[in-house]
């Protein structure tokens, strides 16, 4: 009866949830088109169907990064840090809700993010506090994430070793491309660390900041696949009196979650099914960007961060988390069929049936309650470009374009009579997310 009831009140559920995942394309066709007022609205519209209790993160970080880019920085301020406390409350919650997960899948507990959101949720709050004009707040938030990144190296590794440990009893071994991350610091991060700390008069800092964004191409050309920004060469040396010109873009969106299914044989008649979730790139139609100042100068943008790069780096230690316990889960629920397999066959008449019966229901509740966590947050851009230019202190027009690989333009935004001071941080920042 204990049995029975947890069928239907925990495992159950799950299964018709995995039957009736719901569609985010209203939410991402308004996303993707710039029309961010209403994507916010189509998002609040389906929150009953698109969000669980378990999936507040998701909710929490959909929605601010829309509120974001719709230019709504209080409401993205209080839904980030809403979304920060998720994740460090879900995360703690897991590690005493593991076992219910070893019954089923990794889908009944709360999603406690990747460490990429959590490391981008304060770069886009650190954004959101320089648009309200609270800078030792967006400082506060690029020195969080700062730490969060230098965290990662060493947040799996003690329970990677015990679940390798329990792995090799139970003859499992990591397959090749699990491993550790080589991202230890975030360019973007530093970038806008440095502009901070340059508006605010802290030369030696700004130095430093500068110094770390080099390091992290140098330490991590896996992730930093380009050559750093060529505008960076200018960024502490802003001749006095003049406006420096900053601008960040970002385009296209961060990956989404597929699934991948592996077999793996644990006797002659017996195999145990493990599905994991995999990092899935969204193609996106920019491929350059350029800043135009009417009547004046332009340039190229040039490309600072690729977030889809970072997001499948860092995910290299929890994808080995996530295959060792769910290689361990799927050996578990494996043994529970060999055992009543074994009852069958030495059993006679009514019981053998009985067994037999069990022993096919359990392959066959291991083979439904067997997938792989496919949430994820879906508004993080895949790409952040950035450029400087120093123009003398006045009131410019100008033109943010984005271009395709023939050089057709996706998308341009205007700005009329922008007021650039000396001495100040004149950061403009822009999004196309197609």
């Amino acid at each position: 009866m204990k049995l029975l009831k947890t069928f239907i009140f925990l495992i159950l559920p799950e299964l018709l949830f995995s039957c009736a995942t719901a569609s985010f394309s209203g939410v991402d066709g308004r996303v993707t088109e710039g029309n961010f007022p209403e994507g916010i609205q189509e998002l609040e519209k389906g929150k009953g169907r698109l969000y669980r209790t378990q999936d507040a993160v998701l909710y929490y970080l959909d929605k601010g990064l829309i509120a974001h880019y719709a230019g709504l920085y209080g409401d993205s301020s209080a839904l980030l840090e809403d979304g920060e406390r998720a994740i460090e409350a879900a995360y703690t919650k897991s590690v005493t809700a593991q076992a219910a997960s070893y019954l089923v899948n990794d889908t009944i507990l709360e999603y406690a993010g990747e460490d990429y959101e959590d490391v981008y949720i304060n770069t886009f709050n650190a954004l959101n506090y320089y648009h309200r004009g609270a800078m030792e707040d967006a400082m506060v938030e690029i020195r969080r994430m700062n730490e969060k990144v230098q965290f990662l190296a060493s947040k799996y590794g003690l329970v990677i070793s015990e679940l390798q440990k329990k792995a090799l009893e139970d003859n499992a071994a990591v397959p090749p491309g699990f491993g550790s991350t080589e991202f230890s610091d975030s360019a973007l991060a530093r970038y806008l660390g440095m502009l901070f700390h340059r508006t605010a008069g802290n030369a030696d800092d700004a130095r430093i900041d500068y110094d770390h964004l080099r390091t992290a191409f140098a330490n991590a050309p896996g992730v930093y696949t380009f050559p750093p920004p060529s505008s960076l060469e200018g960024e502490l040396d802003v001749p006095e009196g003049a406006a420096r010109l900053n601008v960040i873009a970002f385009s296209g969106l961060s990956p989404v979650k597929k699934e991948e299914t592996l077999r793996i044989p644990v006797s002659l008649s017996n195999y145990v099914k493990i599905a994991l979730p995999v990092l899935s790139p969204r193609n996106s139609l920019v491929a350059a960007v350029d800043l135009a100042v009417d009547g004046g100068k332009s340039m190229s943008l040039e490309l600072l961060e690729d977030i889809d790069a970072v997001a499948q780096e860092t995910f290299k230690n929890k994808r080995t988390f996530i295959y060792l316990k769910t290689i361990i889960r799927a050996v578990t629920k494996g043994a529970a069929s060999a055992v009543l397999d074994a009852k069958a066959a030495e059993s006679e008449g009514n019981a053998a049936l009985v067994f037999g019966v069990l022993g096919l229901a359990n392959k066959v509740f291991a083979e439904a309650t067997e997938k792989a966590d496919l949430r994820v947050s879906r508004y993080f851009p895949a790409r952040a470009w950035v450029g400087g230019l120093n123009l003398a202190p006045g009131s410019y027009s100008f033109t943010v374009t984005y271009r395709d690989s023939r050089g057709q333009v996706i998308s341009s935004l205007r700005k009329e009579n922008v007021e650039l001071s000396g001495g100040a941080l004149n950061l403009l920042e822009t999004a196309c997310l197609k």
